[in-house]
């Protein structure tokens, strides 16, 4: 049985291959970015700023009822979709889930074909600082 992280992860393939060409997946983010809840300037906190992107990025992650909801912003507007995307496939999700899943089955998505290396540093950073929320919150 297909966790909800692979059952949320397929349905972006599927979105994504309704796209024939890279400019449709890239507004396709562009589009998810503009649905996430900006955060506000007083979120905006060095501490949840994401390290290695070239983009300023930021990640907030709070626990609720043993899961954990994650909140994000970007100041530019693909790099916000790729926080929604990050955002959308781990949020409401039990710290558990989290750090059962292998990140690297991610890469079904095809990122790294749309975006640019350094967009796809900044992309690894945000899961990494996603594994390291959930590891933290974790309690065996």
């Amino acid at each position: 049985m297909s966790s909800k992280i692979e059952t949320r992860v397929e349905e972006i393939v599927e979105e994504l291959s309704l796209f024939d060409d890279e400019l449709g997946k890239y507004e396709y983010l562009v589009d998810t970015g503009k649905a996430l809840t900006p955060l506000s300037e007083d979120e905006k906190e060095d501490k949840y700023l994401i390290q290695g992107c070239t983009s300023q990025v930021w990640l907030i992650c709070e626990e609720k009822a043993g899961k954990l909801i994650f909140r994000g912003d970007s100041n530019t507007v693909i790099v916000k979709g790729l926080a929604a995307l990050i955002i959308n496939i781990f949020s409401d999700l039990t710290p558990k889930e989290i750090v059962d899943f292998d990140m690297d089955r991610l890469a079904v998505l095809g990122l790294s074909e749309i975006i640019t290396p350094n967009r796809q540093n900044g992309l690894k950073s945000m899961i990494e600082r996603i594994k390291t929320y959930a590891q933290e919150a974790y309690h065996d």
